[in-house]
């Protein structure tokens, strides 16, 4: 069954192509989902050369230069985090576009200020990096097992939607 991640990671390849851009990707909540969304398009490899899967706190450290500080004082689920994550992979990959996912899947880990389904994706250009707070509930995937799935690939869709608008804007 061909879901709607399915053909939106196809459409980014595709766009990629098309533009003569390339991607990368830095995830965390995702372990990997949206490397692998990509690279199930035949062809992508001419357009994605990165997808770091940076769960634990030292390997956003050692790998995309995300500060000690920050983790130490906003967290890894935040927007900082999110934007030295994708800054990080973006100079790692060389890419012209870059994402990163970093938030709370559940079902546990949760707390009052940053809620189970807190996602923060981070986008890096040439021209300006930012990242956008979510909160994703697992609606937009009834058919998940469970929620922790339906949340990583919300998470999964945004990210790609979101370079599926920066290739187009």
């Amino acid at each position: 069954m061909v879901t709607k991640l399915d053909k939106t990671a196809e459409n980014v390849v595709q766009l990629l192509k098309v533009r003569g851009l390339t991607a990368a990707t830095a995830e965390s909540c995702t372990g990997g989902l949206i490397s692998a969304e990509i690279t199930s398009v035949s062809g992508s490899s001419d357009v994605f050369g990165y997808g770091v899967c940076t769960y634990a706190n030292e390997a956003k450290m050692k790998l995309l230069g995300v500060k000690a500080e920050t983790l130490s004082t906003v967290g890894a689920v935040s927007e900082e985090t999110a934007v030295q994550m994708a800054e990080g992979v973006r100079k790692l990959s060389g890419a012209d576009i870059a994402v990163s996912v970093t938030g709370i899947a559940g079902p546990t880990g949760g707390t009052p200020d940053k809620p189970v389904g807190t996602v923060y994706i981070g986008c890096s250009t040439a021209e300006r990096t930012y990242a956008v707070r979510y909160l994703f509930t697992g609606e937009t995937f009834p058919e998940a097992k469970d929620s922790r799935e339906a949340v990583r690939s919300e998470t999964a869709l945004k990210a790609l939607e979101t370079i599926q608008k920066e290739i187009t804007k």
